[in-house]
């Protein structure tokens, strides 16, 4: 049997019984939602101070499948690997314990910690002594600490059954979805925008994405990639939007109509507002965007307070305080720094020299100069998507590019996946030669390749095979395909 213990975030442990006792039963639900696609016969209980998950049988996939999407549910602080069994003796104990924990305590400090309930013709203190000296015998490199020592062994012994701590895994923290209220992400598919949305999506927050369209189909392509990444890796359990707005045309009046050292400003308090009016009329109470205090021009502290005049929306700053480096260091915890890095800048104003501390009668006087019907437009016709459809949406953008699974003689099989996961489940495809080049490196390696034959991109959903076509059209690459793997 594969078992689980998960343990509550300490924030959680700490609220009172009514909402402790709701926080843990969102939690369950969402272990449910998530972990059931894995494997329907999983099982999810609710304790007090923990939840249980239990599998009767598993393979190697499912049990690393399980392992990392623990590792990313919000409201998990830690979760063991336990193994169970019956026993007939405290001699047996140590015998089934030795094996498990051999390897582990190689040239380590470690001690023994046991938990017993039931009647057994030995105490918890005499287990500990008698399993820890066993193992100080049997490991001669392993030394006994019962301080701080590099490697508990956890035993708990419930009557007749032992339970052993395999593995130790520390969980996301934070709150479970969607123990906050929903949230409006302003994404632009840099390290900023990416991180803010991550941290309140760890603070219990249901984030939908909102993004203001700068550079064409390709910007858009890059910017959905990161959304779907961080929904379907950190908020799988719920459904959220993903709100696209074609703002060239605000753009466009921004360089004609204001004064160069506001052009900054201005767009932020015009990207505020139109946020403000999608927010109000999707019912989300608050804005997220991902500033940080003084990092350009439009986002110190004076430039800051006048860019939120525009709105009444709570506004929320997860990162205001971050320097760039701590940024980035998230990012690459969080597995989407590679995708950042590779997200080329669209500056749809820059002024030579912008102001940092402007002047809310100034930027009001500048701001007379527009046609409010252009902002009112482009909040009109923007696209709003439940993320889950997103390769729906990007097959129907892209109408030739089909997903294939036969290709012509000489086709090449770009995979596109990350290096992590080809080793997981290497791609190879009868007939055709297979390159290995991940999906943040095909704009900078694509056009090295040799241009006389079809490429067809693969990735395990399709997804991001599908968004990366585009971008390479884009760019003009016209032998270019989707490879979908045969039905088994």
């Amino acid at each position: 049997m594969l078992e689980f213990i998960i343990k509550l975030h300490s924030e959680i442990t700490i609220k009172s019984k009514s909402v402790r006792k709701r926080q843990t039963k969102l939690l369950q639900q969402n272990l449910k939602t998530i972990l059931l696609q894995i494997d329907d016969s999983i099982s999810i209980d609710s304790h007090w101070d923990h939840l249980t998950v239990r599998l009767e049988h598993s393979t190697d996939r499912v049990h690393q499948k399980i392992v990392e999407r623990l590792a990313c549910i919000p409201g998990i602080a830690q979760y063991a690997e336990m193994q169970s069994s019956s026993f007939i003796s405290l001699d047996d104990i140590f015998q089934q314990v030795l094996p498990v924990f051999q390897q582990q305590l190689q040239g380590k400090t470690f001690c023994v910690r046991v938990r017993r309930t039931g009647n057994h013709d030995f105490s918890s203190t005499e287990a500990e002594r008698y399993i820890g000296g066993g193992l100080n015998q049997h490991i001669p490199t392993a030394t006994v600490r019962l301080k701080n020592p590099q490697v508990t062994v956890q035993l708990e012994i419930r009557g007749e059954r032992l339970i052993m701590v395999r593995a130790l895994y520390r969980g996301m923290g934070g709150f479970p979805l969607p123990s906050q209220s929903d949230v409006l992400s302003l994404i632009s598919g840099g390290f900023d925008s990416a991180i803010s949305s991550y941290l309140m999506i760890k603070k219990g927050t249901r984030n939908h994405f909102l993004f203001f369209n700068l550079g064409g189909q390709a910007h858009e392509a890059g910017v959905r990639e990161i959304a779907y990444f961080l929904w379907q890796k950190y908020s799988l359990s719920h459904k959220v939007k993903f709100i696209s707005v074609d703002f060239a045309p605000v753009v466009q009046q921004i360089l004609e109509r204001s004064d160069p050292g506001l052009m900054g400003v201005i767009l932020k308090r015009q990207m505020m507002r139109a946020a403000t009016e999608l927010a109000e009329m999707l019912g989300i109470p608050a804005i997220v965007t991902g500033e940080s205090a003084g990092q350009v021009s439009s986002q110190t502290l004076a430039n800051l307070n006048v860019i939120d005049r525009v709105s009444s929306m709570l506004i929320l700053r997860p990162v205001i305080a971050h320097d760039k480096q701590d940024i980035i260091d998230i990012a690459r915890a969080i597995g989407v720094e590679d995708m950042a890095a590779s997200m080329p800048e669209y500056c749809g104003v820059i002024s030579k020299k912008p102001t940092v501390k402007a002047i809310l009668a100034d930027v009001e006087a500048s701001e007379q100069r527009f046609d409010a019907e252009v902002l009112a437009s482009v909040v009109r016709d923007a696209k709003i998507m439940d993320i889950r459809t997103i390769d729906y949406q990007s097959s129907q953008q892209v109408n030739t590019i089909d997903a294939v699974n036969a290709m012509p003689v000489d086709a090449v099989v770009l995979d596109i996946r990350k290096p992590d996961e080809i080793e997981l489940a290497p791609l190879q495809v009868d007939d055709h030669a297979v390159i290995e080049l991940p999906f943040y490196r095909l704009a900078s390696e694509f056009g090295r390749l040799p241009q006389d034959k079809p490429y067809y991109l693969f990735c395990e959903q399709g997804v991001m095979s599908r968004m990366q076509a585009l971008l390479l059209q884009e760019q003009g690459f016209k032998q270019v395909g989707v490879y979908q793997k045969p039905a088994s």
